[in-house]
């Protein structure tokens, strides 16, 4: 029997590397498996707004997307892409570029859960005429586009010449798309007044986790330029939005809620918490997250009370309460732990229904631990400067406390905009329309 040797010494190296591919591939495919199982398991299947749809008809299963999600949203199940952690997906559109078989759609809401997205022309101008809508309100939750979409609805704004106001336009919100119009209506010499409810920049983009990729693509701000960064920490991205508010002195209101916006002749009145403002037109780019959803108890208002972590840091040595069940109160808890001096969690119902396994998991470790005190079931009855009176289990108790940070979500603007008259359109999974400067 003749063997020929130049045969194997090309079919075994083949042989093997087609092994260890294989191999390699079923160990990643298992781990997306359990990935998506985790999702199923926590009730966290439906994506928060802009979101990939695959068309497996299409799909060869390259891992392009996979690879190119900054949020490791997306996995290969039985040689398919799959949205395995749909709560992770915030709309980056990264997953539509990389596909090589154009594959994927980017859609909003699912056949079960609806999206409400505002009516806007291609200027971002609303069915409201004088009253534009840029950024995540709009549905792009994508930080690049938030900005140039606030840029171009500035444009727009400021070719309007009708109407006799104090102001020519009011920002809301001080996110990537309220930053971005600020800039360019300075650089238009247009009057404006930029608000924010908060007491800080950023918008959505302060209430990421630590150390969270925050942008994949640069983009181009008036005054400034081109932003040359492709892939940003949230704290770095924050630096570089206070950097610019710092070099070109961009004036910004903090602290300050739209509370109202009615028509008054030819121009609008915007009502704050703190003023009235009459201006020819309004831009809101107050993202998806609209208010914090308040407690409504007494001492609510003390300054101890806030409604976001950000640095966590802060509250070293301090004895910190959280209330909320979700992620972000959970992962809150977490941060916390390093530098608090007591942490307590406390939530309304017995066992946490939509908490992402790995965070039920540290969190269950720093429990043990003793460095996180849960209290399940427990309301909130009264804050006071030293304390919090709270019912756990139905029987009263009384903690000591510093500081209390209260992360119950947030109440949707979509009432008032109605109130406006602003037209929405309910997406269950529809195909996203372009708009210019809303393409992938």
């Amino acid at each position: 029997m003749n063997i020929n040797y130049t045969y194997l010494l090309y079919f075994v190296p083949a042989a093997i590397g087609i092994a260890f591919y294989l191999r390699r591939r079923h160990r990643i495919e298992t781990e997306h498996t359990r990935s998506f199982y985790e999702s199923l398991e926590s009730g966290l299947t439906e994506p928060p707004s802009l979101h990939p749809v695959i068309d497996n008809a299409l799909c060869i299963g390259s891992g392009c997307c996979v690879r190119a999600c900054p949020e490791h949203a997306l996995g290969i199940i039985a040689g398919k892409a799959v949205l395995t952690n749909p709560s992770a997906c915030i709309g980056h559109g990264a997953c539509h570029a990389a596909c090589p078989v154009d594959a994927i759609s980017l859609v909003f809401g699912t056949e079960r859960r609806g999206v409400d997205i505002p009516d806007v022309n291609p200027d971002f101008e609303s069915n409201v005429t004088g009253v534009f809508i840029a950024g995540e309100l709009g549905g792009m939750g994508l930080i690049r586009k938030a900005a140039e979409q606030g840029r171009q609805a500035m444009e727009a704004i400021a070719g309007h010449k009708d109407g006799h106001a104090d102001h020519d336009v009011i920002i809301v919100g001080s996110g990537p798309a309220g930053i971005s119009a600020g800039l360019s209506a300075m650089e238009k010499r247009l009057r404006y007044v930029l608000l924010e409810q908060e007491s800080s920049l950023g918008g959505a983009v302060f209430h990421y986790p630590r150390n969270k990729v925050a942008m994949t693509s640069p983009v181009d701000l008036a005054l400034i330029g081109k932003m040359h960064f492709k892939e940003v920490s949230k704290e770095k991205l924050l630096e570089f939005w206070q950097n610019v508010v710092n070099q070109t002195r961009l004036k910004i209101h903090y602290s300050e809620r739209m509370e109202s916006v009615h028509r008054d002749g030819d121009a609008f009145v915007v009502v704050t918490t703190k003023a009235r403002y009459r201006t020819r037109t309004v831009l809101l780019a107050i993202g998806r997250r609209g208010s914090p959803r308040r407690l409504e108890v007494p001492g609510e208002d003390l300054p101890k009370v806030t409604y976001r972590v950000g640095d966590p840091a802060r509250f070293a040595g301090q004895r910190v309460l959280i209330v909320g069940g979700g992620d972000s109160a959970v992962e809150a808890a977490i941060a916390c732990a390093d530098y608090a001096r007591s942490v307590h969690l406390s939530y309304r119902s017995e066992v946490f229904s939509r908490v992402k396994v790995k965070n039920r998991e540290a969190l269950e470790q720093l429990r043990v631990a003793g460095r996180v005190i849960v209290l399940m079931p427990s309301i909130i009855r009264q804050i006071s400067p030293t304390g919090v009176m709270l019912e756990v289990g139905g029987e009263p108790q009384e903690l000591a406390n510093d500081s209390m940070v209260i992360s119950i979500g947030g109440t949707l603007p979509t009432e008032l905009l109605k109130s406006i008259g602003i037209r929405f359109e309910t997406r269950h999974g529809e195909k996203k329309q372009k708009k210019r400067g809303a393409g992938t």
